[in-house]
């Protein structure tokens, strides 16, 4: 009996619960609107504030289009700022992309005047004389940025490329080695922005090229190493015994690509 009776009052609780609800849910319910009548749109919610672009971001942002002047008279407007060596370092790469030199190395050198630390401006300024074609200087400016900054791949990669325009092959290898192992996609890194200078422009792209697959096959980068084994080749890299013959091209010789290339003749471009 016991036992019927709270069954009883379980099922009358459930259904006086169930009927509260629907009360409920009828009480919050809005009005329907009479036919007809116009349907009132919600109050639009205000747009967020735009976020506000630091003198230096604004900078970076002409740098990135490549308008280089509106770049360099953003900057100025923040040299009075503390940290005002970076914006002189900027301002030098900026006047670096017009090709004015003699405008870039002055503001690297007012860069390290306020932070003799920098090593960002003093591997710029090794870019400076790289472009002027004095590459034992920048060798020279390239190991002063390495003691300032030890951990760079880029100031390593610019070292070995001031190395390679003197024919200074092994110690070019040696700074291309040490600067993958630092970074292993430094040599695929592009842009505009940023505060440090990373030398393109060689002479004997074919060699060069063959010099980095070479670099690429001793860290173990088979991808990258078979791409500028094709690179030097369409160069017109006639010396194609070499990839047989040099140890560091020892790993690739049983792949069906590297096998390939060798074999196949490569219309140079």
């Amino acid at each position: 009996m016991e036992f019927v009776s709270s069954h009883r009052l379980t099922t009358a609780a459930i259904a006086a619960v169930f009927w509260l609800g629907c009360c409920a849910l009828a009480q919050d319910a809005p009005p329907a609107a009479p036919a007809g009548a116009a349907v009132q749109e919600p109050a639009p919610t205000a747009p967020p504030k735009p976020v506000e672009l630091t003198i230096e971001q604004r900078g970076d942002l002409m740098m990135a289009r490549k308008m280089f002047r509106e770049a360099i008279d953003i900057y100025r407007t923040g040299l009075k700022l503390p940290g005002s060596w970076i914006l002189y370092n900027k301002i030098g790469i900026a006047y670096h992309h017009l090709m004015d030199f003699k405008s870039a190395r002055k503001n690297y050198e007012e860069a390290l005047k306020k932070n003799r630390q920098y090593g960002e401006a003093q591997n710029n300024l090794g870019a400076v004389f790289y472009a002027q074609k004095n590459y034992r200087r920048s060798i020279q400016e390239y190991q002063k940025a390495l003691k300032l900054n030890p951990y760079s791949a880029t100031i390593y990669s610019n070292l070995g490329t001031a190395y390679y325009a003197r024919k200074n092959y092994k110690a070019a290898m040696e700074s291309y080695g040490k600067a993958l192992s630092l970074d292993p996609m430094v040599f695929e890194q592009r842009g505009t922005t940023g505060s440090i200078l990373q030398e393109r422009s060689v002479e004997e792209q074919a060699r060069f090229h063959y010099y980095l697959a070479k670099s690429y096959a001793q860290a173990g980068m088979t991808e990258y190493a078979l791409r500028y084994i094709r690179r030097c080749l369409e160069e017109g890299f006639k010396e194609r015994q070499r990839f047989l013959e040099e140890p560091e091209f020892a790993g690739l010789k049983e792949l069906p690509e590297f096998q390939q290339l060798m074999a196949m003749e490569i219309r140079v471009l």
